[in-house]
């Protein structure tokens, strides 16, 4: 299935129960659409929720909202049943908010173009963590649900690892030859694995972050956008050539390519609620659903949990943060604006 948004996305998310889908475009636009197997998708809502691009999308509150973030500095807060606003703050962070990730039922994960990452709890409907942890863009992040700790990349070339528990950002590693751009936790919470602008993966134990110990260097020499955990030994690649590949971990190799998006970089990745379905955008303005029957027999029985147990009692590892060891890179070129308080954060989440 494809659906024609008109405009360039950047971020696309699944409902968790239901077969919605909802796409963030670069007018600052908020899509939502109902698919299903025989049919052409429907166009539910269509909210211009930002007045910069919408860079970020999450279904929040078991699908009852969606969360969306912009480089206008501003995250929203919008009701799925009738695209109505139930909440906004414009000074959620002091630069664009380039990524939104779910971490327990009651809390999400923002993070933007100056390496802060922020955690909202919705039931105290304020922040309650905050961590300055990298000197460029959070490129993507992930959640130890287990561990309680939040895993960054960023356009420093930087891991980082925030645990939550603590309030205090627990491990970096080393600083990479280039950009990371993804990772997923694998192998039941044993490796990290992260997707580079080279086109390397690098793989890194869990508790020894300071520096990777392993590298996949025969993928492609394409950035390495977006990943997806099939399984534990298994991930879903979208890279800036436009390919979506099967990627086994350990022993490190190309299984298969899966799809093609198009002849443009593919942006984002995501699993249907049943994984019945892929979902891929690119620059190329199109959503594609892809069926996973079809494209990669035994799916089906794929393990739905994405980060994996992980042995929480792990905190003595790489503690401390190098103040010496900064990144010189240029910060990646991205327009923002300066947002116009409205309200603090304390009362953001009022309404959810």
């Amino acid at each position: 299935m494809e659906i024609n948004l008109e405009k360039l996305a950047f971020d696309i998310d699944f409902h968790p129960s239901d077969n919605l889908v909802a796409a963030g475009l670069i007018n600052g636009d908020l899509h939502l659409y109902r698919y299903t197997a025989d049919s052409v998708p429907v166009r539910l809502l269509e909210v211009h929720a930002h007045t910069e691009s919408c860079r970020a999308v999450r279904f929040i509150n078991g699908g009852r909202a969606l969360l969306t973030g912009s480089p206008d500095h501003s995250i929203l807060a919008t009701d799925v049943e009738t695209g109505s606003t139930i909440a906004r703050l414009d000074n959620a962070h002091e630069a664009a908010v380039n990524r939104l990730i779910n971490l327990t039922e009651s809390t999400v994960a923002s993070g933007d173009d100056e390496g802060c990452i922020k955690v909202w709890d919705t039931r105290q409907r304020s922040c309650s963590n905050s961590f300055e942890v990298h000197e460029d863009y959070i490129s993507d992040m992930t959640f130890a649900s287990d561990a309680m700790k939040i895993l960054a990349t960023s356009g420093d070339g930087t891991l980082s690892v925030c645990n939550l528990r603590r309030n205090k950002v627990q491990a970096q590693s080393e600083f990479s030859e280039d950009e990371l751009l993804s990772v997923v936790i694998m192998k039941n919470g044993r490796k990290v694995v992260c997707g580079s602008q080279t086109g390397i993966i690098l793989l890194y134990s869990w508790g020894c972050f300071k520096d990777c110990s392993d590298r996949f260097v025969d993928l492609s020499p394409n950035s390495i956008d977006t990943m997806l955990k099939l399984d534990e030994d298994r991930i879903i690649t979208g890279s800036e050539n436009g390919l979506i590949n099967l990627i086994g971990i350990l022993p490190n190799r190309v299984i298969q390519p899966i799809a093609e998006h198009s002849e443009y970089p593919v942006e984002r990745l995501a699993f249907s609620h049943d994984r019945k379905f892929l979902g891929s955008i690119a620059h190329d303005q199109m959503l594609k659903l892809w069926d996973l029957d079809n494209i990669l027999p035994g799916s089906e029985s794929t393990q739905r949990n994405e980060a994996g147990e992980i042995d929480s009692d792990d905190d003595e590892m790489d503690v401390d943060v190098d103040a010496d060891s900064k990144s010189n890179k240029a910060n990646k070129t991205k327009h923002a604006s300066n947002g116009h308080a409205l309200g603090g954060s304390n009362n953001f989440f009022a309404d959810l």
